[in-house]
């Protein structure tokens, strides 16, 4: 073969200038590296090395390599220096007078995939027969009285359980905590168990509460014809009822009026439209009764419900308990002023007055009033999921003006208990909350790993791993990346966490892809998985994986290519839902079908069995 000496030159002098700068970096990070946990030293260095290799534009130099035949260092990430070194030999074969280069203490590609499958295993467990991808389900509350329900999750193929402290209270959790480990027992299966805590989620606060009144309405296709009727729980005030699928809604009686409600009785109403209809009652369960209404309605409190032939035709009847007020919301426009405040004031709609001048903006609370020392003018809000979008017009310690500058049309409903986000300022680390600590206090004790939200820089883990050494605990840590200093910090932050064991990254993708633009996201997950990969640390895929076919049953060809997406990382999470063993059965199928044809980056050519007749078959491969 003819060598172009101009070529191999080049490559030759590229090679060794991303070598050096390697070592210049393991000279200038080494009290980091000397930090990091001694199972995490050979990670640590690879993580320097691999940034120093992202440090350089490669475009041409991988081009050039191709052209030459020579590893191109796609996928090099978690054995950065054995590759360049690999290369250079090769170069060096081709030079006259160049002499081979050895260096015997960096990772090589079957050490590092067996250090990122040791660290995985650790921390989620002995993988399944059929698949490496680990499963993470998120379990509701309602599991806490309903061990089949647990049970069933880890016979399909859960191998982690999440407990999001969020929500529910230590009682709740413990329940959970029991049935998985007795579920686990039962079926001889290990299941690591994840409890996330809040962190510093900034959310809108209360807004003033509406009528006291409820819609009943049941379920209408889009010709406006009535496809299932609306399933109502009637209990006494505080009767949840049993089993994990909800009820639409949930009308409380008095326990001597349910007494007299029958399977099979008939409730008629006027509503407070003076519209009359009827709620048939279907079965009784445990403290209440289940009925189903095939017409809209609106209740009130002291709405009164009437048992149509009551024991000899005599009539019967009860009053709806006490109701919710219902959830108001802010209607924000294109060009709206809206006011945050950091106490916790009651929100309220704009006021206008009766020639539609505006009176007052709409304003709300900010649960996070730290946010008010760091917020700027002129930085990116979002609010709801990224619904709304807006910009900071002016800060005190007390308001941040935002100016909306994206929002629906006809305008769109904030609420309370949104998410807000703000990509573009810059925080410094914030203290745990009393809720965090004493949350944090019951995880060291139950747990097997501590999911860390909102982690923003490499201070925060450093005040974590001191927590976690108050209860002597040695759980593992699971670092959430959801925003963009997250991901801004990402390799320091990396560095900071590897100094306990073991540790992961969950690509927590709904804020993140807030905070850094949906534009931006898709590379941007990548490249949070590169960077995992070099520092040989396994990653959760999180977020609305199989969302829509948990939530109704029905997956969107959209999220079935997303999952297949997932099988890339060491873990897939998915969140609760009524059909959640229908999604997690779907799950494992694209799982263990994705592991024939990839092996997390890196594409597998399988047998097509008619590919010499010039047909593909891939019946070999359905599960």
């Amino acid at each position: 073969m003819k060598v172009n000496q101009k070529k191999i030159d080049y490559i030759d002098n590229k090679i060794e200038a991303i070598i050096k700068k390697a070592e210049d970096l393991e000279k200038k990070y080494n009290r980091k590296i000397n930090k990091v946990n001694a199972i995490y030293k050979s990670s640590a260095l690879n993580l320097i090395h691999y940034m120093a290799l992202r440090s350089f534009d490669i475009e041409k130099l991988q081009e050039e390599l191709k052209d030459a035949g020579l590893a191109s260092l796609a996928h090099c990430e978690n054995h950065v220096m054995k590759t360049l070194f690999s290369v250079k030999t090769v170069v060096s074969s081709l030079k006259k007078g160049s002499k081979k280069e050895i260096r015997k203490d960096v990772t090589s590609a079957a050490k590092s995939m067996e250090i990122l499958d040791k660290n995985t295993k650790i921390i989620f467990g002995s993988p399944p027969a059929k698949r490496r991808t680990r499963i993470m389900v998120t379990i509701p509350g309602e599991a806490a009285d309903d061990y089949k329900f647990i049970y069933n999750l880890l016979k399909t193929g859960m191998n982690s359980a999440r407990i999001n402290c969020a929500h529910d209270n230590p009682d709740v959790w413990k329940k959970i905590i029991d049935h998985i480990k007795k579920a686990s027992v039962s079926l001889n299966k290990n299941c690591s168990i994840m409890m996330d805590i809040s962190g510093p989620k900034i959310r809108t606060g209360a807004i003033t509460p509406g009528p006291k009144v409820m819609r009943i309405k049941p379920q209408k296709n889009s010709l406006g014809k009535v496809i299932a009727p609306a399933r109502i729980w009637l209990a006494p005030p505080g009767v949840t009822p049993p089993g994990i699928t909800p009820p639409d809604f949930v009308i409380p009686v008095s326990e001597c009026f349910l007494k007299k409600i029958k399977r099979g009785s008939i409730l008629n109403y006027t509503d407070s439209r003076g519209k009359k209809g009827t709620i048939f009652i279907t079965n009784k369960q445990g403290d209440g009764k289940w009925g189903i209404s095939r017409k809209s309605a609106y209740f009130t409190t002291d709405t009164k419900l009437f048992i149509e032939n009551y024991e000899n035709n005599n009539s019967e009847s009860g009053t709806i308990g006490e109701l919710d007020s219902t959830e108001e919301f802010l209607l924000l426009k294109t060009g709206d002023t809206l006011i945050l405040h950091a106490d916790q004031r009651v929100g309220e709609a704009a006021i206008y007055d009766e020639t539609g001048t505006l009176v007052s903006p709409a304003h709300i609370s900010c649960t996070f009033p730290e946010i008010f020392d760091y917020a700027k003018p002129g930085e990116d809000i979002f609010f709801d999921d990224g619904k709304i979008e807006g910009v900071i017009e002016s800060v005190t310690k007390d308001e941040i003006t935002v100016k909306i500058i994206n929002a629906k049309n006809n305008g769109s409903r904030l609420r309370a208990d949104k998410g807000i986000n703000f990509p573009s300022t810059k925080f410094k680390s914030f203290n745990f909350s009393d809720k965090d600590k004493h949350d944090i206090e019951f995880i060291a004790k139950h747990a097997d790993v501590i999911n860390y939200s909102f982690v923003n820089n490499s201070q925060d883990i450093d005040n974590l791993i001191k927590e976690l050494k108050k209860h002597d605990s040695k759980i593992g840590i699971i670092v959430k990346i959801e925003t963009e200093s997250s991901f801004r910090n990402l390799p320091d932050i990396l560095l900071s966490a590897m100094k306990t064991f073991p540790v992961g990254v969950m690509l927590a993708r709904g804020d993140l892809a807030i905070e850094t633009g949906w534009k931006n996201f898709a590379t941007i997950q990548e490249e949070i998985m590169r960077i995992c990969s070099a520092a040989h640390i396994p990653v959760v895929w999180a977020t609305q994986v199989l969302e829509q076919l948990a939530k109704t049953g029905v997956p969107t060809r959209a999220e079935i290519t997303d999952t297949a997406m997932a099988h890339k990382a060491e873990c897939v999470m998915l969140n609760k839902g009524i059909y959640i063993n229908q999604a997690l059965k779907m799950l494992d199928k694209i799982l263990i079908r994705m592991e024939k044809f990839q092996h997390r980056r890196e594409t597998i050519l399988p047998l097509l069995n008619e590919a010499d007749k010039l047909e593909i078959s891939h019946e070999k491969y359905n599960v």
